[in-house]
Order: structure tokens, then sequence, then C-alpha cells
């Protein structure tokens, strides 16, 4: 048999069995809502020498926030800041950002000075340290005094 006679018999056999069995009783019923992909997860890492959980993008690098930031309701970090701290951005195509089961916070979006729509977390945006090389690096924990990791129970940037 060749391939495209065999082709042609796995497509009639699989469209007479989709025609078996009459209705099931699901005409009706609506298509189930895909769970969009998280862009924002859960991931222990060492933070100053102590495990603890923290947030990384989908990626898997660790997440931080920028104390200016705080009560702005925006990005305030621009210019070589952002060649250093790449912001979160949400994929194109989505319409808001989700989080896994461990994101127990507020996700959101703010327009980043990048460009695009960056995403929040309890009004924090968020950003990643370019020095942080692998999954589980916390390098820009503390820089400056403004850089920390952000852990889901942070308190809302507001």
């Amino acid at each position: 048999m060749s391939r495209r006679s065999l082709a042609l018999s796995f497509a009639a056999v699989a469209l007479s069995l989709a025609s078996c069995g009459g209705s099931s009783g699901t005409a009706n019923t609506p298509a189930a809502t895909p769970t969009p992909t998280p862009v924002v997860k859960t991931a222990s890492a060492t933070v100053d020498g102590k495990s603890q959980t923290i947030l990384v993008g989908e990626n898997g690098m660790t997440l931080y926030y920028y104390t200016p930031d705080k009560g702005t309701g925006q990005a305030t970090c621009t210019g070589q800041c952002l060649a250093n701290w790449p912001p979160l951005l949400l994929p194109s195509g989505l319409s808001k950002a989700a989080g896994e089961k461990g994101v127990t916070g507020t996700l959101g979006t703010v327009t980043s000075p990048a460009g695009g729509m960056q995403v929040t977390y309890n009004s924090w945006p968020l950003y990643f340290w370019v020095k942080d090389k692998a999954p589980g690096d916390t390098t820009g924990q503390n820089v400056g005094g403004k850089w920390f990791v952000v852990p889901p129970d942070v308190a809302p940037g507001t």
C-alpha cells in the first residue's frame, strides 16, 4: 500500500470514528477557555545566604523591583538603567499577565520606557538584571540599595 493510500485510509477511519456514537450531549457546551501561559512563576533561590521563594520570569530568571518606582504608578528606570535592568515585557499577543499557582499577588502592566507593556506585581514594575547569567542567580539583590528580589508576599508598591 502506498503512503498516500495509507494516509487516506487513516483519515477515513478517523472520520468514521468521529461520526459514531450519535450525540454526546456536549454540542451546546462552550469550548473551554485556554489557560494563559504564566509570564511570572515562583522558584527557590538563595538570597542573602538564605533559601527563599522568589518570582521569576517564564525563562526562570530572577525578577527584581526598583524602590524609586514606589508610588509612581510607572516604571522610572530609563536610559542606561534599562540597559542593565531590562523590563519584563508582556509577550505580544497577550492582553494581560498571568502567573502560576504560587503567584498570589496582583499582576498588571504599565507602559514601559523601553516600549511595550511592562509587567507589574503588586504595582511594582518588574525587571531582570543583566549580570544574572542562569536561573537561580540573585546577584542584583540590594544593588545600589535600590534593587531587590521580588518575593511573592512583597508589599504593594503604591
